[in-house]
C-alpha cells in the first residue's frame, strides 16, 4: 500500500500493528526522523524503550548480517504490548533481508519500521514494499507541515484554544524553520503555556520564536523607523558598550528597511509582503513594521536605502574613518529624514 497525501500523516499518527512493516523515507532526514519517531510512538505506547519493546538495527548492520532482522521479529519480549523493531537509514542492499523477514512475519511478531534516505523509482527497497499486499510505504516530501498537521502537535502538546490568528502566525513559521526547529518551537510553546488556559496569542508565538539579530539592535533600529529621535542616544550609547560592531548594525539597518520595501511594493499590501518575507515577519511585529511602512512611503525607502548601502560601502573600505559615529550619523539622518507616500 503506497500512502498520499493527507493519508501520510493520519496513517502514520494511528498505525495499524496488524500489517507487518513500515517504510519512511524521504529526502530530508529531519522530517524522516520526526515521521519515524510519530509512528514508533503510536504503535508501542509509552515506555518502550524501558521495556525492551523497541529493537534498533542499523541498516549497515543488516547489511552484514541478514537474519538480524527475521531473528528480531520473532524474539519474545518480557513485558507485554505491541513490539517494533527499527532499521534505520537502510540502504538498497538491505531489500533481501527486508523480504526475508516480512515473509517469515506472522501475527504476534514485532512490526517493521524501516527508514532511508531519498529513493529512486528503480529502488529494490521502494519496490518491495510498493507491490507487497500487506506492507506500508510513506513517501515523506519537503512540504512543510500543513495546519491539521501543526493542530495535532499542539494539541499533543497541550494546547487545545488556538485562535485562527495564532494558528496562520504558525503556519507562516513553520515555512520558514527546518521541521526539528518547528517542532521544538511547538513544545516550547507547549511548556510556555502548561496550565493556562487562555488562548495562544501572537504575541507569545513573536515572543518564543527564534531571533535572528540581537533584541537591543532591532529596538534601535525600530527607533530609526519611526522617527523617535528622542530615544536614540541612551540605546545606541548601551550597544556601543556591549561591542556590538558598527558593520553588524548597518547590516540590520539594510535588512529592515529592504523589509519595509518589499512590504511597500506587495501588490496585496504591506501586511501581506511582511508575511511572505524569509524569515516572514507576524504578530505584533508584522503589525509594527506595516505602521513603519506606511509612514514612510516607497519612495523615501528607496532613499533610505541608498543612504544606508552608502554608509555600508564607507564602513567596508579603507577610510580611516571612526566607524561607529559614521553609521551613528547615518542612522540619527534617518531618524530625521521627513515620511510620507511621496
Amino acid at each position: 500500500m503506497i500512502l498520499k497525501g493527507a493519508e501520510i500523516n493520519r496513517y502514520l499518527a494511528r498505525p495499524d500493528p496488524t500489517r507487518p512493516a513500515l517504510l519512511i523515507y524521504g529526502q530530508d532526514a529531519m522530517r524522516v526522523a520526526l515521521k519515524r519517531a510519530e509512528a514508533v510512538a503510536a504503535l508501542t505506547g509509552p515506555n518502550a524503550d524501558e521495556e525492551m519493546r523497541l529493537t534498533r538495527i542499523a541498516g549497515s548492520d543488516l547489511r552484514k548480517d541478514q537474519t538480524l532482522l527475521r531473528d528480531a521479529i520473532k524474539e519474545v519480549g518480557f513485558f507485554p504490548g505491541q513490539r517494533v523493531v527499527l532499521v534505520e537509514d537502510a540502504p538498497d542492499a538491505t531489500a533481501p533481508a527486508v523480504e526475508a523477514a516480512i515473509d517469515a512475519w506472522s501475527h504476534g511478531d514485532a512490526a517493521i519500521v524501516v527508514t532511508a534516505g531519498g529513493l529512486t523509482k528503480s529502488s529494490a527497497l521502494r519496490k518491495l514494499f510498493q507491490t507487497h499486499q500487506t506492507a506500508v510505504t510513506a513517501p515523506i516530501y519537503d512540504d512543510p507541515p500543513g495546519q491539521d498537521e501543526i493542530a495535532a502537535w499542539l494539541s499533543a502538546a497541550g494546547l487545545r484554544e488556538v485562535p485562527q490568528a495564532a494558528m496562520r502566525d504558525l503556519v507562516t513559521l513553520s515555512r520558514a524553520l527546518d521541521p526539528g526547529d518547528f517542532r521544538q518551537m511547538v513544545e516550547k510553546i507547549g511548556l510556555y503555556k502548561h496550565g493556562d488556559p487562555t488562548p495562544l496569542e501572537p504575541a507569545e508565538i513573536a515572543l518564543l520564536a527564534p531571533s535572528t539579530v540581537e533584541a537591543e539592535v532591532d529596538d534601535l533600529i525600530d527607533i530609526v523607523a519611526e522617527g523617535r529621535t528622542g530615544d536614540f542616544g541612551p540605546l545606541m550609547r548601551r550597544i556601543e558598550a556591549q561591542g556590538i560592531l558598527p558593520v553588524t548594525i548597518c547590516i540590520a539597518a539594510l535588512r529592515h528597511f529592504r523589509a519595509l520595501h518589499a512590504a511597500s511594493a506587495d501588490p496585496g499590501g504591506a501586511q501581506a509582503g511582511l508575511s511572505r518575507l524569509r524569515p516572514p515577519i507576524f504578530g505584533p511585529r508584522r503589525d509594527r513594521m506595516a505602521r513603519q511602512v506606511q509612514a514612510w512611503g516607497m519612495r523615501n525607502l528607496e532613499d533610505a536605502l541608498h543612504h544606508l548601502l552608502e554608509t555600508d560601502l564607507q564602513l567596508r573600505s579603507a577610510t580611516r574613518a571612526p566607524q561607529m559615529p559614521l553609521i551613528e550619523r547615518a542612522l540619527i539622518r534617518l531618524a530625521m529624514m521627513p515620511r510620507g507616500s511621496r
